[in-house]
């Protein structure tokens, strides 16, 4: 066996060849270029013939290098940052480091502990696909997000009857299209129902315009603190940029949505995903794609609970026994089945039936979701494992929420 460890960065990378017996046998440094990937092939080529027999040690599990090096065939560890720092203070203890260091602790760690890690997962194209689009789905939602708080901080500051007329809805259509033709309270005042309802039409809208432009103009007319009129007209200019920034956010978030769901549809496992209580489509799409689809990548249903963070951790030393729940987690993911427990409890009988027996021994709202959440990943992995969609009735035989 031969031992490689790649510490990588954006324009190099520092490579170390270990023997079996922990022995160095190379190191160098090669360029991020395909040129420089040829030169880590021929360095480890030196001194082994087969591919299977390498085995490499890195701090990431994506790029352009990862899919190099899986594509070589190697055997490939994605070593978790904090894992690899701990194993170094596990030999030094001087805090000191380096690249050409850190690669070596790589070659080391995965020569004497790969038992304990395990390999990158390979997830078919299609799911990685699916990940990265829900992803940055998730991404435009949160900016669309910041830009609507930004946006209600400054209408808060000299334009409260906005606040009145749209409330929470900042980025709804509705607000937008008002909005973008009067960002300023005396603009505001100036609405006429026929301009307001035009705007709204523009916007989407097609029932109770009438009623709706007359809530807006008596909302907007009502007497409220002003600024003074050079902040009212800075914060006017403020509010329709950020009013033009919830637009593009509001039209890429359509356009990736409906990318992640044509790409969702066609992945095999969608049919089991959509089948669960609580994941449509994006939910789905969410959960689907940071699992991933590697059958091989889960040992048990309770792996893959640990990965979603959904299960809890124990502490026990001498007479203390301490359950928390985890912290170090993918957060996308838990995210995800937050959402998805907290949809379920008005698509499954079974799961409210769950949640209220939790509640009813004293769990809170978040212990009792984050328990059932944990259930759901449990009949998930289940059904994918067998390739079955979700089943009510077997899911939550009288005996589990009895057991509850």
């Amino acid at each position: 066996m031969l031992f490689v460890g790649v510490d990588w960065a954006e324009d190099h990378h520092d490579c170390c060849v270990l023997g079996e017996d922990g022995t160095v046998l190379a190191k160098r440094r090669v360029a991020d270029s395909v040129v420089g990937i040829s030169e880590l092939h021929e360095l480890v080529a030196e001194h082994a013939a087969d591919e299977e027999e390498i085995v490499v040690g890195i701090e990431t599990d994506r790029g352009l290098l990862v899919n190099a090096l899986i594509a070589a065939g190697y055997q490939l560890y994605a070593i978790n940052p904090m894992s690899a720092a701990r194993y170094r203070e596990r030999h030094a203890v001087s805090g000191a480091k380096s690249d050409a260091g850190d690669a070596k602790m790589l070659a080391d760690l995965v020569r004497t502990d790969r038992h304990n890690h395990r390999t990158v997962a390979g997830d078919s194209e299609l799911a990685e696909a699916v990940k990265l689009l829900a992803r940055a789905h998730q991404s435009a939602i949160w900016g669309r997000q910041r830009q609507a708080n930004a946006l209600r901080s400054a209408l808060r500051e000299f334009y409260p009857a906005a606040l009145v007329a749209f409330g929470t809805e900042l980025s709804s259509r509705d607000a937008l299209a008002v909005l973008e033709i009067a960002p300023t309270p005396e603009l505001g005042r100036q609405l006429s129902l026929s301009k307001i309802a035009a705007a709204l039409r523009r916007g989407g809208r097609t029932r109770n315009l009438e009623r709706r432009a007359a809530e807006i103009q008596a909302a907007l007319r009502a007497e409220h603190l002003e600024a003074p009129a050079t902040l009212t007209t800075t914060y006017g200019t403020i509010a329709r940029s950020a009013v033009a920034l919830i637009r593009a956010f509001n039209a890429e978030i359509d356009a990736l949505e409906q990318a992640l769901s044509e790409h969702f549809e066609q992945h095999p496992d969608a049919k089991v995903v959509r089948s669960q209580p609580g994941l449509g489509t994006v939910l789905g799409a969410r959960v689907l794609g940071e699992f991933g689809d590697d059958r091989t990548r889960f040992a048990s249903a309770q792996s893959r609970k640990n990965y979603a963070a959904t299960s809890p951790i124990t502490k026990a030393s001498g007479r203390s026994l301490v359950v928390l729940a985890r912290h170090a987690k993918n957060r996308r993911l838990a995210d995800a089945c937050d959402q998805w427990a907290f949809c379920a409890l008005t698509h499954s009988p079974g799961a409210r039936a769950y949640y209220d027996e939790l509640r009813s021994r004293g769990k809170s709202h978040r212990q009792a979701v984050r328990q059932l959440g944990n259930r759901l990943v449990g009949i998930l992995h289940y059904c994918l494992e067998h390739g079955e969609l979700y089943d009510e009735n077997r899911a939550w035989p009288p005996s589990i929420a009895a057991a509850a």
